[in-house]
C-alpha cells in the first residue's frame, strides 16, 4: 500500500466492489475509465496530466491498472495504491503524433490481457475521451464490443463514505476562509485580479494545517451587469460603488470540494434586490427542509420554486448537483441534479451543492450551500458563513 495514497486500502476495496457490481449489471468484462475524478477515486492517481491520453483499466478481479504517458507513470507510482506492476506507461513518441496514437498502445495492452474480444465499457460523454481516441480504439479492437459506460463510476460515488465526508468537511473549513477573504477584501477601487489573488492565496494556504489544493473551477467573481451571467471569471477593472458581486468559490482538500456562494453589494441595495434576497433565503430554507433521506432531488427544487412562485420571481434550470472529488473543468459529479424533473432518491451520505442562484436583468444574487443528507432530519449545510446579502457602504 502506497503511503501517499489518500485513503486506506479498505476504502479503495469498497469502491472496487461497488463498481464491479455495476459492471456486472451492465454486462461488461472490462471498463476503461478516462475521467480524472473516476481514475483518482478508484486508484488514487493525482497529477496534472489529463491533457494527454490516460486512464484506468478495471476488470472483474485483481487490482486496477493505471495506464498513461511514461513520464506520468512515475506520478502513478507516487500516488496510486496499486503495485508498480499495475502502473503502466507508453512512450513519448505517441504524444501529439500524426503517425501513431496512444489508443494503439492501449489496444495492444488490452490484447495482452486477453480482452481483445471482450465487452469493454468506455466513457463516451467525457471531456477526456476524444472522438479520435474512440475511433482508433475501435479500429484496433475489431472483435471487442465497446459500449457506452458514461457515468457508471460517477454513480457509484454518489453516497460518500465517512472518510470522504471528513475530507469534504476539511474543504468546507477552507471554503469559509476563502469566502471571508473575499467579503473582507471587496471594496470600491480594489482591482478584481488583486482580489482574486487574495482568494486563491487563502485557499491554497488552507486552514489549521490542512493544506489547500487547486479547485476544479477557478474563482467566479462577476460584478454588476457581468453578474447577470453565471460563469464569468475576473478582469483587472476596479470594483465600483452600487454594484453587486457574487463569489462562487470552493476550498479544496485532497481533491474534495465544498462549493459556496455569497454576494456582496458595495453601497445601498435597491428595495427590489432586498425583496428578492428575502424570497431567496426563504426558498433556501424550504429546500433544506425538503432535502432529507427518502425524498427526491426534485422535492428540493420544487420546494424552492414554490417559494419563488409565491413571490412572483421567475427562475428556470437546475439548482444543484452532487459534489466531492473532482478535477477541472467541473466540481460537479455529473449524475443527479436538483431540478423538477429529476427523481433521484436522496440517501444518507449524499453531498450536494444546493445552488438556487438568481440572475436578474441587471444584477445577480448567488447564495448557496454545500449540504449533507443526514440519516434523520433536514440536510446539514457544511459551511458556516452567514446566509445573507453582504452590504458594505
Amino acid at each position: 500500500m502506497n503511503k501517499n495514497a489518500a485513503f486506506e486500502i479498505a476504502e479503495y476495496e469498497r469502491r472496487l466492489k461497488k463498481t464491479r457490481a455495476a459492471m456486472a449489471k451492465a454486462g461488461l468484462d472490462a471498463l476503461f475509465i478516462t475521467d480524472p475524478s473516476n481514475q483518482a477515486w478508484l486508484t488514487g492517481y493525482d497529477g496534472w496530466s489529463f491533457y494527454v491520453h490516460q486512464g484506468v483499466i478495471l476488470t472483474m478481479e485483481g487490482e486496477p491498472i493505471w495506464w498513461g504517458r511514461y513520464m506520468d507513470m512515475m506520478g502513478g507510482r507516487r500516488t496510486c495504491w496499486m503495485s508498480h506492476d499495475n502502473i503502466i506507461g507508453y512512450g513519448d513518441h505517441f504524444i501529439q503524433s500524426t503517425e501513431v496514437h496512444p489508443m494503439q498502445d492501449l489496444a495492444a495492452l488490452l490484447t495482452r490481457l486477453g480482452f481483445e474480444g471482450a465487452r469493454i465499457g468506455v466513457e463516451m460523454e467525457n471531456y477526456y475521451y476524444s472522438a479520435k481516441a474512440h475511433a482508433v480504439l475501435s479500429a484496433e479492437l475489431p472483435n471487442a464490443k465497446l459500449s457506452d459506460a458514461t457515468a457508471l463510476v460517477n454513480w457509484q460515488r454518489l453516497i460518500k463514505s465517512a472518510p470522504e465526508i471528513a475530507f469534504i468537511q476539511k474543504a468546507a473549513r477552507i471554503s469559509e476562509k476563502v469566502m471571508r477573504t473575499a467579503i473582507e477584501r471587496a471594496e470600491v477601487g480594489v482591482r478584481k485580479n488583486d482580489l482574486v489573488a487574495d482568494i486563491m492565496h487563502a485557499g491554497i494556504t488552507g486552514v489549521d494545517g490542512d493544506w489547500g489544493d487547486y479547485p476544479a473551477i477557478v474563482p467566479l467573481t462577476p460584478s454588476g451587469l457581468d453578474a447577470t451571467a453565471a460563469h464569468l471569471t475576473w478582469n483587472g477593472a476596479p470594483m465600483r460603488a452600487d454594484e453587486a458581486t457574487f463569489f462562487e468559490l470552493s476550498g479544496c482538500y485532497r481533491r474534495y470540494h465544498a462549493p459556496l456562494c455569497r454576494t456582496v453589494y458595495l453601497g445601498t441595495p435597491s428595495d427590489e434586490m432586498r425583496r428578492v434576497e428575502a424570497a431567496q433565503l426563504e426558498g433556501i430554507e424550504a429546500g433544506l427542509w425538503a432535502a432529507r433521506a427518502g425524498n427526491r432531488t426534485c422535492d428540493i427544487a420544487n420546494a424552492f420554486m414554490d417559494v419563488m412562485a409565491r413571490h412572483g420571481i421567475e427562475r428556470s434550470g437546475r439548482m444543484g448537483y452532487p459534489i466531492g472529488l473532482s478535477y477541472p473543468p467541473d466540481w460537479g459529479e455529473r449524475t443527479a441534479s436538483i431540478r423538477s424533473e429529476d427523481e433521484t432518491v436522496l440517501e444518507t451520505g449524499m453531498v450536494f451543492h444546493f445552488m438556487p442562484a438568481l440572475w436578474m436583468d441587471s444584477w445577480g444574487l448567488e447564495t448557496t450551500e454545500t449540504i449533507l443528507i443526514q440519516e434523520d432530519g433536514a440536510a446539514k449545510p457544511l459551511c458556516d458563513i452567514d446566509r445573507k446579502l453582504f452590504v458594505k457602504h
